[in-house]
């Protein structure tokens, strides 16, 4: 952690120093205000988490299920049955997170290009890069991304 900090602090004092003179053209963006204020993210999100309740649910049936068995044998044979079908859901379920977040990932950092373009901003940092200055740009991100359809992949 404090490596990463150290990262962030030498990234934002190069920043700071290569663009001195042109401060007014440097965007910020608060990359957890847009993806939280992003309503495909807030749909993408909770489809994952239904997916997840299902995923508890098929648990839940399952255990009620294994508990009625009687034969030792047969046990055995349901649990790994059902080790098996759960599996294959948590790694669907985990795949489709994967390409969701990498979805609205691209959605946003394509969004953020637009409003910089549009804004005639030459370079866009995360908030927590710099400390004062910089034109924050996070509404106007989502603006953009609410207000324009989303890519089909």
């Amino acid at each position: 952690m404090k490596k990463m900090r150290l990262l962030i602090t030498a990234l934002a004092l190069m920043v700071v120093a290569a663009t001195a003179n042109a401060a007014e053209t440097i965007g910020v963006a608060n990359y957890k205000k847009i993806e939280s204020e992003y309503n495909y993210a807030k749909q993408a999100y909770k489809q994952l988490d239904d997916k997840i309740l299902e995923l508890q649910q098929f648990v839940i049936d399952k255990d009620k299920q294994f508990k009625a068995i009687e034969s030792p044998v047969q046990r055995k044979n349901f649990e790994e049955k059902t080790q098996k079908e759960y599996k294959a859901k948590e790694d669907a379920i985990l795949k489709s997170k994967i390409e969701k977040q990498d979805q609205i990932y691209e959605n946003i950092l394509n969004a953020t290009k637009a409003v910089a373009k549009q804004k005639g901003i030459g370079m866009v940092v995360d908030y927590r890069v710099i400390f004062v200055g910089g034109t924050d740009i996070s509404d106007d991100v989502i603006k953009y991304l609410n207000s324009n359809p989303v890519p089909k992949k």
